[in-house]
């Protein structure tokens, strides 16, 4: 009858009406995902933004807020070079702020020091590609240094290996023979290389409990040459005489910066929204922080009564 036909016609316009807003929701939200791109997350009112830890946590509980991953070059504590980014990893940024550096002045950094947030074989590859004198640390570099330190014999690093016949020795003195090759890709897109080694037979071996916690009998390790033979070169060079030396430099010039940007000069947040209404605002902010610390130097040389031709050379 009539009635049923007009009660069936408005369910159907209220479904067409659920329909359209799920449709508009799922426009919206394919709208994010492609702003967001490789990101995991991102802030609604500045879409470049990335929700980030923050160093001033005011509720102490590791609440994340919008933010960029702000990389800064200094020599003598002038800013040389600064770059915005919207991973909070600083490993992927090494990269790219070099490029940034080579755009502003044509060449790449001579000689450059960073903590071990930026050790990788990607990075390393990079800054010896580029002929870039690096005294960059890798990851348990500092342990490795401890007076109390001591080696886990059973880590395969620790292990003797053949590089003749390619094979590997275990505590026990059992071969690990190489069985194949795994090819990782980074999230850059840097593609590394693994050699995979496997043991005969782990079975009955007094130390396995402490060897691997696996439940096969035969232990399997995963060695990067490549990556081994960049960290043997850092380690080399950092722990020389002009290693020693530019590590010391490391620990009072970016960090001396970000004191005084934070504590002196109280900017702890960039009062702009958007990639480049940000880097306008810290490029300002780096140009007036080089002058007023150009000023202070002048002086305190004129106090001193020392030579400023140096100054004079980079105020003309």
């Amino acid at each position: 009858n009539s009635k049923d036909a007009k009660q069936a016609l408005r369910l159907k316009k209220r479904q067409v009406k659920e329909l359209e807003k799920h449709r508009d929701k799922l426009e919206e939200y394919d709208s994010r995902l492609e702003q967001i791109a490789e990101r995991n997350s991102m802030s609604k009112t500045d879409t470049s933004a990335t929700f980030m830890r923050m160093k001033e946590d005011a509720m102490n509980n590791g609440q994340t807020k919008p933010g960029y991953n702000l990389q800064i070059a200094s020599e003598n504590q002038f800013i040389t070079n600064f770059g915005l980014f919207n991973n909070p990893t600083d490993t992927l940024t090494l990269i790219p702020f070099n490029n940034l550096f080579h755009q502003r002045f044509n060449r790449f950094p001579n000689i450059e020091a960073a903590d071990s947030g930026y050790g990788s074989e990607e990075n390393y590859h990079f800054l010896e590609e580029n002929d870039i004198e690096a005294y960059v640390k890798y990851n348990y570099f500092h342990k490795e240094h401890r007076p109390r330190y001591k080696p886990n014999p059973f880590h395969p690093d620790n292990w003797h290996y053949n590089e003749e016949k390619d094979y590997y020795v275990c505590p026990m003195g059992q071969h690990l023979e190489f069985v194949g090759l795994r090819h990782d890709k980074t999230a850059s897109g840097y593609i590394t290389e693994s050699s995979r080694y496997k043991a005969t037979n782990c079975k009955g071996c007094p130390l396995r409990g402490e060897c691997y916690k696996a439940k096969s009998n035969r232990r399997t390790i995963e060695v990067n040459h490549r990556l081994n033979e960049y960290k043997k070169k850092a380690r080399e060079r950092l722990t020389s005489e002009e290693g020693i030396k530019h590590r010391g430099r490391r620990c009072i010039e970016p960090e001396a910066i970000f004191g005084q940007m934070k504590n002196n000069m109280q900017y702890k947040r960039f009062r702009h929204f958007g990639i480049d209404k940000v880097t306008m605002d810290f490029a300002f902010f780096a140009i007036a922080f080089n002058i007023k610390k150009m000023c202070s130097k002048i002086a305190k040389r004129l106090k001193n009564g020392e030579n400023l031709t140096f100054f004079s050379q980079i105020i003309f």
